[in-house]
């Protein structure tokens, strides 16, 4: 689990500076003159703090890392999840707790630190594993027993236990990457923040403005994967706000960028010269929360009131303009674990929340508050859903954040402020693996990202068991049961899985992933 030092900088992940913001909206025709120049410049919605596999605060850390550093293998673009070998010349699940594989024999580390060997995956993968080492990613590696070096490329993975997510969010994702060993050993604590002391992908840092711009440039004579790119450099501009960095593309200042789903109708009725218009489902989850450790929200019949006074079908329509679907927990279509239903009707139920205030013996109704990020969808959604509480005779007040306080509300270690917390509109993100969903809600999880405070130990069973279960039909059956449980409590109304929806300009041909997350690394000149 986590140190207290890491949940307190976690928190900060989602933020970017307005100076990062204008530093994109307003590059300039400078920008637009070296379009074409082999330089792509792209958005991302925060700065990079941590670029240690083990540590890594945030998914736009890891898009970063996905061109300075090399997995066994890696994610796939293309419109399904799967995996590719990458720094494996050969691997193979020879059975349940046995993957041999082979190196590539054209990869070097940067800084003089010769080839990447078997030794190096060892090392990478055992420090994350160590508790020692106290990586908030351990659960990634919770199997792993060792692994074993044969020579200087081989070697063999050997695990405890049969481990479900290995190859969905283990091995192609951030906590697969391999990190130098007689590098990262050198350092202080033998770990690194934004400075890696040696990459083996076709990107280096070569320039970092924080909370301006980032600049990978590709490494002169590397002969390894995705070997030499169509782009000599990747800008990377940190823009929190969306609205900022539609702004900033359609002035011809970036290549690339994610938009509000509130700017989707009008782009798709009037695309303009030369975007490019891109739409994948998303891997997010958004959610209304309610801490039942509050003490307005100690009794379960209020929990469910606020639940059942929820309409997510006015939500959709005021704050994603009706281009969301809703969602029926919190593991998205095309997953394990997904449900079919909910407990809670779509539309809500009045009359039914009425009478659990009454049985609550508040007739007279009673107010409450809700936060959430500064952000025009959630504030609007917010805003609907104050309405639907005052229709059952609840008062709500919308108080919205700005990033550096929004993520360290619910955080023990960041003081008693997780105390106040009544309801809370939130979104998270996750890889695709259902196990990647259910993780932030366990027992466990107080206090750091279970701000609701959910605190179930048949839900941490079930957790647990479907991690190291390789039969689909049991493990979904696992993952339904593990949301039936969530949204019981009183404590979850499932909102919708959002979409991701993407302009480009029809000078660059993206690499996506099924979500709309982008590997740069494998971006092409159209």
């Amino acid at each position: 689990m986590p140190n207290d030092s890491f949940r307190l900088s976690r928190r900060r992940f989602m933020e970017a500076s307005a100076a990062g913001a204008a530093a994109a909206a307003g590059a300039g025709s400078a920008v637009r003159a070296d379009r074409h120049s082999g330089a792509l410049r792209a958005r991302n919605y925060s700065d990079i703090q941590v670029l240690d596999p083990g540590y890594i605060l945030s998914a736009p850390e890891t898009d970063v890392n996905q061109c300075l550093m090399l997995g066994l293998v890696a994610q796939k673009p293309g419109d399904e999840w799967g995996w590719e070998p990458e720094a494996a010349a050969e691997i193979e699940q020879v059975d349940d707790t046995h993957i041999n594989f082979t190196l590539r024999n054209d990869i070097g580390w940067t800084n003089g630190f010769g080839e990447i060997t078997a030794r190096d995956v060892k090392y990478s993968y055992e420090r994350i594993a160590d508790p020692e080492m106290a990586s908030p990613y351990a659960e990634d590696w919770s199997a792993l027993k060792e692994v074993e070096v044969n020579d200087d490329r081989g070697g063999t993975i050997v695990l405890n236990e049969p481990y479900a997510p290995l190859w969905t969010t283990t091995m192609p994702s951030g906590r697969g990457m391999i990190v130098c060993k007689e590098a990262v050993e050198a350092l202080d604590g033998k770990r690194y923040e934004a400075e890696p002391p040696a990459v083996a992908g076709p990107y280096e840092i070569s320039e970092w403005s924080p909370s301006q711009k980032l600049t990978l440039s590709a490494i002169d004579g590397y002969a390894g994967p995705n070997a030499d790119p169509d782009f000599s450099t990747i800008e990377i501009y940190p823009i929190t706000d969306e609205q900022a960095a539609e702004v900033g593309f359609l002035a011809g200042d970036l290549d690339i960028t994610t938009v509000p789903i509130t700017s989707w109708p009008e782009l798709q009725a009037n695309t303009p010269e030369g975007v490019v218009l891109a739409e994948h489902p998303s891997l997010k989850y958004v959610w209304m929360g309610v801490n039942q450790d509050n003490e307005r929200f100690g009794d379960i019949r209020l929990r469910r009131a606020v639940q059942y006074a929820v309409n997510v079908g006015q939500i959709l329509e005021a704050a994603y303009f009706g281009l969301a679907a809703p969602s029926n927990g919190i593991i998205p279509p095309g997953l394990v674990g997904h449900r079919d239903g909910t407990i809670v009707p779509i539309e809500g139920d009045p009359d039914f929340a009425r009478r659990m205030i009454e049985e609550a013996g508040m007739a007279g109704g009673f107010s409450c508050r809700i936060d959430t990020l500064n952000k025009a969808t959630y504030l609007a959604a917010c805003q609907v859903i104050q309405s639907n509480l005052a229709d059952v005779g609840i008062e709500a007040e919308i108080n919205v954040h700005d990033p550096g306080v929004w993520w360290t509300m619910g955080d023990e270690s960041s003081g008693d402020e997780w105390k106040s917390l009544q309801i809370m509109y939130s979104r998270f993100s996750s890889l695709p693996d259902p196990g990647w969903y259910t993780m932030w809600f366990t027992p466990q999880q107080v206090g750091v990202w279970n701000w609701e405070r959910f605190n179930n130990e048949e839900y941490a069973q079930l957790h647990a068991e479907a991690l190291v279960t390789m039969d689909p039909a049991a493990r979904d059956g696992m993952y339904k049961r593990m949301q039936d449980l969530m949204e019981e409590s009183g404590c979850y109304r499932f909102i919708t899985h959002e979409l991701t929806p993407t302009v480009y300009s029809d000078t660059v041909a993206p690499a996506f992933l099924p979500d709309g997350r982008m590997l740069w690394k494998k971006f092409k000149m159209a």
